[in-house]
């Protein structure tokens, strides 16, 4: 049998299979609506994060490393986010204009089905999740970098919100234009965290070019597709949304640069069995406090996977502390924790328990 012969009859096969894909799709989608007329009669949560768990580990058993287990993980994130939504279609608030890294993250994590709506801060996204005017907010809350993202830390301190996932992302910054050459550019535009992560190669490329601080890689971009001197760093995402081109792709200065995502609701979902608990709290002004802080939690055997401090604004020198801990709420030694740490703070509050990002989301462009 020739090679010509071949291909139509293999192309034809693969048809057959598509086919029979998209009807189990169809299948799969009647499936998840019905399970979600059983939830609202029971008045049950719609997202489980642990069935979710429990699907890509019975997929990851039974696809014995022949399909890529990454690409195999993606398609079905979509399919299972969409069916999700199906049940009942997630608004998502996010740090605008259109095509930045936050709303990147969001399409990473609720898929493309969900709807979006840009906000013009940060602060703007947990004021409209705690009015409930959207169901969730995507914000990022800390880089390998650069560090925290202390616009969005400070937020927890004003709005009643909970956290109800999280997710990292690898970063590529691509400096992009109307042209596609870097000898038009006049001024590079990107957010201050965007421009703090390039700046070694800003420095040696392009020393003489102004950079300009605005408030989103959105907002570059727009400039960018507005005026043809401006050079943006701007995401994947932003280059077909405002019709850029590439000038240099991946000028990061660093490999291996990740941003965390917290996705903030009203409510954190249940256990998964791979999840991570938030809590922020306020010291007792005496020696040794925070000491004792963590002894306790060593003590009972926790993971302390981040402490960080923040300024109270309103007393000189009063600091706040955010603690992430491996496990859920549910879990009873982190039940037990935390009621230890009610008793002996000055002020406590729980931000939520929800599952932990795997290595499987560091991928992408993100900031």
């Amino acid at each position: 049998m020739t090679e010509k012969q071949d291909i139509p009859q293999i192309r034809e096969r693969i048809d057959q299979i598509d086919d029979t894909i998209l009807e189990l799709l169809k299948e799969r989608l009647d499936c998840a609506k019905a399970i979600g007329l059983l939830k609202n009669e029971s008045n049950r949560a719609k997202w489980d994060p642990q069935r979710e768990l429990e699907i890509y580990e019975r997929l990851r058993k039974n696809n014995n490393d022949i399909f890529p287990y990454k690409a195999l993980r993606s398609i079905f994130h979509e399919i299972i986010t969409t069916c999700r939504l199906s049940q009942r279609k997630a608004t998502v608030g996010y740090l605008g204009p259109e095509a930045t890294f936050s709303h990147l993250a969001g399409v990473r994590y609720f898929g493309q089905t969900a709807e979006y709506q840009p906000m013009e801060s940060i602060g703007e996204v947990f004021e409209e999740v705690e009015k409930e005017r959207v169901q969730y907010g995507i914000v990022p809350v800390e880089n390998s970098i650069e560090g925290a993202v202390t616009y969005s830390l400070d937020a927890f301190l004003k709005y009643k919100v909970k956290i109800c996932g999280e997710i990292q992302l690898a970063i590529t910054h691509n400096l992009v234009n109307r042209s596609g050459n870097i000898e038009d550019i006049q001024t590079v535009a990107s957010h201050s965290q965007p421009l703090a992560q390039c700046r070694n190669w800003l420095r040696k490329h392009l020393p003489k070019i102004p950079t300009l601080d605005v408030f989103s890689t959105g907002t570059a971009a727009q400039m960018a597709a507005n005026n043809p001197n401006v050079g943006a760093i701007a995401s994947s995402l932003a280059i077909n949304t405002y019709n850029l081109q590439v000038v240099i792709p991946g000028i990061e200065d660093y490999q291996g640069n990740t941003t965390r995502f917290l996705v903030i609701g009203r409510k954190s979902p249940k256990k998964s069995g791979y999840d991570k608990t938030s809590i922020l709290i306020g010291l007792i002004n005496r020696p040794g406090a925070l000491n004792e802080i963590l002894t306790i939690l060593s003590a009972k055997n926790i993971d302390l996977a981040k402490i960080e401090s923040r300024p109270t604004k309103d007393k000189q020198w009063s600091y706040m502390f955010f603690l992430d801990m491996l496990g859920h709420i549910e879990d009873p030694v982190i039940y037990e924790a935390c009621n230890i740490l009610r008793q002996i703070c000055a002020y406590f509050e729980l931000l939520g328990s929800y599952p932990r990002a795997d290595d499987i989301n560091l991928n992408g462009d993100i900031d």
